[in-house]
């Protein structure tokens, strides 16, 4: 990383400061973590021992923290502790047990710790803050259906010219190759732009745009820069597919078929569906009990042999690595590469892609349950009931979008742990709303209504 990476990473905390001197916190929260995620590089300053690396995640998390402590520190009085929160606790302090159980000590439990905190716990937290009410997450839809919008240019400029723009910005390559692929004509590359991957960057463009279609049905707001919305969720779409990443375009438009139900079905049973993926696919890996023959077959027919080939290895990796991890069923391996596969002479032959084997390898079976109860357990929360009937029925909170983007970003994560804090921030924002919250903002919106038909009663009968 070169000098101007080095002074972008270094110098993100200070304005950030300078975002909350400016800006209401909510919006300096927002821009924080949008402006952060979308243009920092994908690189660490060296590392010091016992801390966590240095980069994109760490530095906008610590950043966005002191400047809540520093301009806002009040909201710290208004969190109150609620059960959805618990998983989220469990993964974050998982590694400890998991250090102490195979011997590593309790200075690498405390570091590890640390390092699930900075990446996890903060921007949960964070948004749990500032993002308890459904105008709140409006706030943040805008945020960040506006940082795709800005994407669209670069996204289409590495189309044409090759993903180039991290290297020629910060001096080296997010990954060694690129792939340019036929039937696009001169936009046939892939692009990357400042995030990890093809896969990350189409994913996230994907959810630009199912954000931008919810604001579009919502009526909220008409226009973007002087432009009819309606036209830039036609502009992410289009620019979601020509990311070529196949496996996030079929989930975007999967979440879009969902939102869809939702808002003329009156269905929740999609929405079931969406939540059931990942624990099921986990469940059914995790006990052997399914090889992913069909997927692959049907990878088979839709894709390339080469792709197919990429999703062969990948189930290769899982059960290889599932069957080194139920070794230590209960807290894992721990770190230090100790849950991948080594052969006779000591040289490595895993690749961990997918979080839920990373999750299983590191911190064993609580590990992994936290994990997914920390995505899960405030979106059933949100789905059941009273809440979830309004959720699907009603395009005037943003709450079934969001709940859609961190389901898409779940399942990705099942096959790549390509993290990404908006979803972490927009879950924590769920879990706000989950159970008590979501009945709350539902009753005060029923006493509003009430209100409002009894004063035109009121004047009607005057």
């Amino acid at each position: 990383m070169n000098a101007v990476g080095t002074l972008a990473l270094v110098g993100w905390i200070p304005v950030i400061l300078l975002l909350f001197a400016l800006l209401p916190p909510r919006k300096a929260v927002i821009a924080a973590f949008v402006v952060g995620w979308l243009f920092l590089p994908m690189g660490s300053l060296q590392k010091i021992e016992g801390l966590p690396d240095f980069n994109k995640f760490s530095a906008t998390s610590v950043g966005v923290l002191l400047g809540a402590l520093i301009f806002d520190a009040r909201r710290f009085l208004t969190w109150r502790p609620r059960l959805a929160d618990l998983p989220m606790l469990v993964w974050c302090v998982c590694p400890m047990a998991s250090s102490v159980s195979n011997n590593l000590g309790v200075y690498d439990g405390c570091s590890a710790i640390f390092q699930q905190v900075i990446t996890w716990g903060l921007p949960y937290g964070l948004g749990r803050l500032y993002f308890t009410d459904p105008l709140d997450l409006r706030e943040l839809a805008k945020g960040i259906v506006i940082g795709g919008l800005v994407y669209v240019p670069l996204c289409l400029f590495e189309n044409r010219l090759s993903p180039e723009l991290h290297y020629w910005l910060y001096g080296f390559h997010q990954t060694i190759s690129f792939r340019r692929i036929e039937g696009f004509g001169f936009l046939g590359y892939q692009p990357r732009v400042f995030v990890q991957n093809a896969l990350a960057l189409t994913l996230f463009m994907g959810n630009c745009a199912l954000i931008a279609l919810w604001m579009w049905l919502s009526g909220w707001p008409r226009r973007i820069w002087q432009l009819p919305l309606g036209l830039w969720t036609c502009v992410l779409f289009v620019v979601t597919i020509l990311c070529k990443s196949l496996g996030a375009v079929l989930l975007t438009m999967g979440g879009a078929g969902v939102l869809l139900a939702g808002r003329w079905l009156r269905w929740r049973l999609p929405l079931y569906c969406l939540i059931a993926v990942t624990p099921l696919y986990v469940a059914l890996r995790a006990s052997g009990n399914w090889s992913g023959k069909q997927l692959l077959d049907a990878a088979k027919a839709i894709v390339t042999e080469e792709r197919a080939a990429s999703l062969q290895t990948r189930l290769d990796n899982e059960d290889i690595l599932v069957a080194k991890a139920l070794q230590r069923p209960v807290f894992g391996w721990g770190g230090w590469a100790r849950a991948r596969v080594y052969d006779e002479f000591g040289k490595d032959i895993s690749t961990t892609d997918g979080l839920w084997v990373i999750a299983i390898g590191n911190t064993g079976i609580v590990g992994l349950c936290s994990l997914l109860a920390a995505f899960l357990i405030p979106v059933l929360l949100l789905a059941k009931g009273k809440s979830g009937r309004f959720l699907v029925q009603s395009m005037q909170t943003p709450i079934l979008v969001f709940v859609i983007a961190v389901l898409l970003h779940t399942i990705d994560c099942l096959f790549n742990a390509m993290l990404n804090p908006i979803y972490i921030l927009g879950l924590g924002g769920l879990a706000s709303l989950s159970g008590a919250g979501a009945q709350r903002y539902l009753s005060n919106r029923e006493n509003r209504a009430a209100s409002r038909a009894g004063t035109r009663t009121a004047v009607r009968q005057a």
